[in-house]
């Protein structure tokens, strides 16, 4: 699968080129919202068009994509799954310490 990195509004993205869906590791409000801003955009949808698809208003809209602190979870998670998103939560570091583990296997091998 081509990957490809793209820094937009100092969040770092690995964009699958064939299903061009953004991806990553989300640590702030402000990543989540730009990552939010992104997705609608690449779907070519404007924030009113988006707010009437998810049944929310314009302003909760603007202030996902700005990263507003007390954003409604709910209404985030609806708004993601609108999008054709999902949220997957992984402990901090998985990733690392899976390789290690992986690596600490292979090695044991006979």
């Amino acid at each position: 699968m081509p990957r490809v990195t793209v820094r937009e509004n100092n969040i770092i993205m690995i964009v699958n080129k064939e299903i061009k869906q953004p991806y990553g590791n989300i640590k702030t409000a402000k990543q989540l919202g730009g990552l939010v801003r992104a997705c609608r955009k690449e779907q070519k949808a404007t924030q009113a068009e988006l707010a009437a698809l998810c049944s929310v208003g314009v302003r909760f809209i603007s202030d996902l994509e700005n990263g507003k602190q007390t954003i409604e979870l709910g209404k985030t998670l609806h708004v993601l799954k609108c999008l054709g998103l999902d949220i997957a939560i992984t402990p901090r570091n998985w990733e690392k310490k899976h390789q290690v583990n992986a690596q600490t296997t292979k090695d044991k091998q006979p």
